[in-house]
């Protein structure tokens, strides 16, 4: 996710030295992209084509995402704290009647008793308290549900610098060969935790999940049905 003109607010109540900055320059009007985020849609879409059922989209940003998985969902309800971000996914899904958009952060949203067979994060869970993030995604679950992250995590120790060092080159590569678009206009936040930190999380909150690195400085959990 990148930075966007006029952000008003993170994806949940964080710390002043925590809190996303808007940067300027938007896409508005464009329809399709590829970036470090929408690499990973086909690992997204695979997982709800699997399941058909209905999608929780948390941190929608501009919804291509939303967009994407319409056609292999029963349904999608996709929420994001920025008003712009919402305005925009409501114009891009507006055909769409089974996909609908909410303005509002994660730990504010009320699902009015409702369950999901399938919650994505996709580089906005670092926004959040990862604990109670992943905790409320828990409990938002049907008892059959799958929780799917694009992630992005912090370099903490030598190794995870030596790591991401060594995927700079394919990054570069995959970078130039799909014509990167860096600036969507949607909000950042630095990670962080680390993967380590991370997974120890995840382990305690989501037994049996699984993490991965993933090449563009992302990560991928899947919980519980860990195929990647």
């Amino acid at each position: 996710m990148h930075p966007r003109r006029g952000s008003r607010r993170p994806f949940s109540a964080l710390p002043n030295h925590h809190r996303t900055r808007p940067c300027r320059g938007t896409v508005e009007g464009v329809t399709d992209y590829w970036n470090h985020n929408a690499a990973y849609h086909p690992w997204l879409l695979d997982i709800a084509g699997r399941i058909r059922g209905n999608v929780l989209d948390v941190g929608c940003g501009e919804g291509l995402l939303a967009q994407r998985l319409a056609p292999v969902s029963t349904s999608i309800t996709a929420i994001d704290p920025d008003p712009d971000a919402v305005r925009r996914t409501r114009g891009r899904v507006s055909s769409l009647p089974h996909v609908t958009v909410q303005h509002s952060a994660f730990d504010d949203f009320d699902a009015r008793g409702r369950r999901y067979d399938l919650i994505t994060f996709v580089a906005s869970l670092h926004h959040m308290q990862l604990r109670s993030a992943l905790l409320k995604a828990r409990e938002l679950l049907t008892p059959t549900g799958e929780i799917a992250v694009v992630g992005l995590s912090a370099n903490h120790s030598i190794g995870d610098w030596l790591i991401s060092a060594a995927g700079l080159p394919a990054v570069r590569i995959g970078s130039r060969r799909h014509r990167e678009r860096r600036d969507i206009g949607v909000v950042v936040a630095p990670p962080r935790e680390s993967l380590s930190d991370i997974r120890i999380t995840a382990k305690e909150i989501l037994p049996g999940a699984r993490i991965r690195r993933g090449l563009y400085y992302r990560y991928l959990l899947h919980w519980p049905d860990s195929r990647f």
